[in-house]
């Protein structure tokens, strides 16, 4: 079989363009180790011309945000035409969207902490603390607040307010805060055009505080578990809710699914992923070599993916 060549973009408009570039370097290195010629294309907001200019056979657009995850350039990949790594644009949409996924999760029975849009010219505070405060459309923890007492609430809204002052739309949420185990599930299409299905459960230890930006990605004090001990069916259960809510959204090829586990082993949804992280502090990769999966299996396995969606002419 003749390997395409994949175009790896990374970078993006989005306030986690530090991660995608990371990752995105992670993923092209990956394919060049699996045999793949690879062009590396770092973008900002590209046009579809600009697109179109790239080369490559398949697309792996390695972004994480709003524009580069959440649809708008999904919506781009799909004019320009090509096969490309990860959900199409309106299941993109909705799990970018925290809310909607927990609108999909409550219909499907999956547990998830009580949540409030919030209204930046009403400062109370919609639920009783301690709360979350988070952007509606964003990952890797961006503006995460814990809001456990009246003050930590004002600084919290405070910055939202501020937030979306200067960037017109942007929404925030109170969530009713949870306290517990962090446990994150990873999917991936075993096979191409097939479900996804659950990686082995990690836990994420943080050394102290919140499993928030710095946690992720700048610092290396972060503990993970892999395959951990855990209440009898809490793995079981909270891999089947993971491949339900991602089936419901039409996700496909890849995603990370989020949960808390509270003191009485009652796990909480938080969140799906469609384009989780690559870096080398990530979770989906952890998960995927404890199955034998090597980051150039991986990623090699997702452009094979995306390349079996295209029609069998367009490959000849």
């Amino acid at each position: 079989m003749n390997l395409p060549t994949v175009l790896v973009l990374g970078g993006g408009p989005d306030a986690e363009r530090a991660v995608s570039l990371d990752s995105a370097r992670s993923v092209a290195q990956a394919l060049r180790d699996a045999g793949f010629a690879v062009h590396h294309e770092t973008i900002d907001r590209p046009s579809l011309a600009d697109l179109r200019g790239m080369h490559g056979d398949v697309v792996f657009p390695v972004l994480h945000g709003a524009w580069g995850e959440g649809g708008p350039l999904q919506d781009m990949l799909n004019a320009d035409g090509r096969p490309y790594v990860g959900s199409a644009p309106r299941a993109a949409r909705v799990a970018m969207d925290k809310l909607a996924t927990k609108l999909i999760a409550t219909r499907l029975g999956v547990p998830t902490p009580v949540a409030v849009a919030l209204n930046i010219r009403d400062a109370v505070c919609p639920l009783d603390l301690p709360v979350v405060v988070k952007p509606v459309h964003e990952g890797s923890s961006v503006g995460l607040h814990l809001c456990r007492d009246d003050a930590a609430w004002e600084a919290a809204f405070e910055d939202a307010r501020r937030a979306a002052h200067h960037s017109p739309g942007r929404v925030c949420m109170a969530e009713r805060l949870i306290q517990g185990r962090e446990l994150t599930v990873g999917l991936v299409a075993r096979n191409p055009g097939g479900p996804l299905s659950a990686l082995p459960v990690i836990e994420i230890v943080p050394a102290a505080g919140p499993y928030d930006y710095g946690a992720k990605y700048e610092r290396d004090d972060t503990g993970y578990r892999v395959g951990p001990d855990l209440p009898a069916d809490v793995a079981d259960r909270i891999s089947r809710d993971a491949e339900r809510l991602a089936a419901a959204i039409g996700v496909r090829d890849l995603a990370r699914v989020d949960f808390l586990l509270d003191a009485d082993d009652q796990p909480w949804l938080l969140e799906i992923n469609t384009m989780p992280g690559f870096t080398s502090h990530s979770l989906l990769p952890r998960a995927a070599r404890a199955v034998g999966l090597d980051m150039p299996a991986l990623c090699g396995s997702l452009v094979l993916a995306a390349l079996a969606r295209q029609p069998a002419a367009a490959r000849s």
